[in-house]
Parts: structure tokens; C-alpha cells; sequence
């Protein structure tokens, strides 16, 4: 993948990416038209090994390994339910709970809250022509 293509997918900018070439941490090489070009999977290698994210506040065991640990950016309440925003990093979470929840666990703008998602069901989508 270019340059361009390989920031974007990691949140860094296009200078960031040659200067993790220069120094050797990312290895690329060029295609057939002469750009540098980078191979997915050591990109993706490479970003693992560099994730960090936000310490967990919560001090409990769990067999979920999907944990967003972010800030309450919105939360839509009426009578019975309410719809809960988190904003994790780059990521949107939105969870659906009964207002009871929202009070029990004293959600408000601005709270931190942790996210955590445990699922047989995650759907992986490619774009259109790709494998």
C-alpha cells in the first residue's frame, strides 16, 4: 500500500511513515509505477506493536478482551432507555442500557467509562474489490 494509504489506516501523517522508513522501522520498497509502497501486514504488525490505550480504571477480572476505555461525549435518556456515547481514542462507542443503568453507574458528560465488548457476532467488511 502507498504511503498515503498506510497514515491514513494508523492516524499518522505521510511524514511520520518515511520517517519510521528512514530510521528502519518500517521496511518499503517500490511498486511498478516507482513509489514507495509498504506490505500491509508489517504495517499492521508494526501498529500493533506501537497501540497503546488509555489505563483501565476498573479493577475487575473479565473474560472480555475488547476493552474501550474512553470519555461520555452524549447521552440520550428517556423514561426506560438511554443511548450512551463514548468517545475511545479515535473511536465512537455507543451502547444501548436502561436509564436505570445510566443513573446506577452516574454516567454524565465528560465521565470516564469503559466499553466493553464480548461477542460471537463481529462482522468484517472489506472494500469493494479487495481480498
Amino acid at each position: 500500500m502507498r504511503i498515503r494509504e498506510a497514515a491514513g489506516y494508523i492516524g499518522v501523517s505521510d511524514d511520520t511513515i518515511r520517517r519510521w522508513i528512514d530510521h528502519g522501522s518500517l521496511t518499503a520498497t517500490t511498486d511498478s509505477a516507482g513509489r514507495k509502497v509498504i506490505d500491509g501486514y508489517e504495517l499492521a504488525t508494526f501498529a500493533r506493536s506501537q497501540a497503546t490505550s488509555a489505563r483501565n480504571p476498573l479493577a475487575v477480572g473479565s473474560s472480555a478482551r475488547n476493552r474501550f476505555v474512553g470519555l461520555v461525549t452524549d447521552i440520550r435518556m428517556d423514561t426506560v432507555m438511554a443511548q450512551v456515547e463514548l468517545q475511545c481514542g479515535p473511536f465512537r462507542v455507543v451502547s444501548l442500557m436502561s436509564s436505570d443503568a445510566v443513573a446506577d453507574l452516574e454516567l454524565e458528560l465528560g465521565s470516564v467509562a469503559v466499553a466493553v465488548v464480548k461477542s460471537t457476532t463481529v462482522i468484517v467488511e472489506t472494500p469493494k474489490g479487495e481480498s
